[in-house]
């Protein structure tokens, strides 16, 4: 088990705590770095979806997971992204310039959600936004002259530079860049004074109010960065699918997105990377276990559906926590063995005084 002795302040906010942060993390990176010369293309272009939908799991993470605002439709941001990246690359604008142009644009979606969604919050939040998503999705369907409607939209490939980047190794390198400015981006957002802002509206909003936090201020901020990060997603998104129509935005986006940070992990920012490779993963998990069932279960349509579910269902009642809380168990009991116990890790939820009768 490790021991951390701290002299100085610097030392509380480091991002790496110790060395072995920095040692795990560096050999991850060369890893990924090294990933177009160890994997064939399929399982490269797997790496890049898991990449982009980090990016997408980091934005609804720091929603959801960091400021307890639900989002049941935040494809719609994804959508907005994706579509702003496809009309501006197609008008010639640079890929930087689009970037950031997809990425301003749902952060402004994001606000003008936001304001009205301040005055609700739990399930009544989740339909407020829910309903948004199925709004922007006809939206797209129906501005034909824009996003081409149900017949599809064909992005051009990007260029940087003057280079274009039409093959998977340098749109993986993109990809891998944007991703780890996003998490050191998103890793200081959270120790900063608005990341512990978001953190105590989280907890408990009457408490954040009563330390002078302005609710309506932090939560408006956290939809728009949230937007803007899945917006930067789904500009990403686009140059990898090549072609968008509007049924990819859907609530079965929506859903998948849901998913990735509740099995992920809530309140991490390894659960954003956990749910996503989960994301990716899971349907060839499940085609290759198609094989091994009887032909009325393997052929059924709503097969992946109800593996979904049922995992969904699993991991609440079992493993609330996640990926990576699960992982947290088992690093805890390897440093920890033999003086282990069971029920170091139950839940537990206090409430205030204020509180108790809502």
């Amino acid at each position: 088990m490790r021991f951390i002795f701290k002299t100085d302040y610097a030392q509380d906010i480091n991002l790496a705590k110790h060395g072995g942060h920095v040692g795990w993390y560096g050999a991850l990176i060369c890893a990924l770095i090294l990933s177009p010369w160890l994997l064939d293309d399929y399982w490269l272009a797997q790496l890049t979806l898991i990449l982009i939908y980090s990016i997408v799991g980091l934005g609804l993470m720091l929603l959801a997971g960091f400021t307890g605002q639900f989002s049941l439709g935040h494809a719609a941001f994804l959508g907005i992204g994706a579509y702003t990246q496809a009309v501006a690359i197609n008008a010639g604008l640079p890929l930087i310039v689009a970037l950031v142009g997809a990425m301003a644009f749902a952060a402004l979606i994001g606000v003008i959600v936001a304001i009205p969604a301040l005055r609700v919050r739990g399930v009544f939040l989740g339909m407020a936004t829910l309903a948004l998503g199925i709004i922007l999705e006809e939206a797209f369907a129906r501005w034909e002259s824009v996003t081409g409607g149900n017949a599809g939209l064909f992005v051009q490939s990007p260029t940087l530079f003057g280079f274009e980047i039409n093959e998977a190794t340098p749109y993986y390198f993109l990809c891998l860049i944007l991703t780890i400015l996003v998490t050191l981006g998103v890793a200081n957002l959270l120790r900063s004074p608005t990341g512990r802002a978001f953190v105590a509206i989280r907890d408990s909003e009457i408490s954040a109010q009563s330390m002078g936090i302005p609710l309506a201020r932090y939560k408006t901020l956290a939809f728009a960065i949230s937007a803007a990060l899945t917006g930067l997603g789904g500009a990403l998104y686009a140059h990898k699918i090549q072609f968008l129509t509007p049924e990819q935005f859907g609530i079965i986006q929506s859903i998948d997105l849901l998913l990735l940070i509740v099995i992920g992990g809530l309140g991490s920012i390894h659960g954003a990377f956990l749910g996503a490779i989960f994301l990716i993963t899971m349907p060839q998990i499940i085609s290759i276990g198609k094989d091994y069932l009887p032909a009325g279960i393997g052929e059924s349509p709503g097969l992946s559906a109800m593996v979904y579910g049922v995992v969904l269902v699993l991991f609440v009642l079992f493993e609330p926590l996640g990926l990576y809380g699960r992982w947290l168990k088992v690093r805890a009991y390897i440093q920890l063995f033999p003086l282990y116990r069971r029920g170091m890790f139950e839940r537990q939820k206090s409430f205030q005084k204020s509180e108790r009768l809502k």
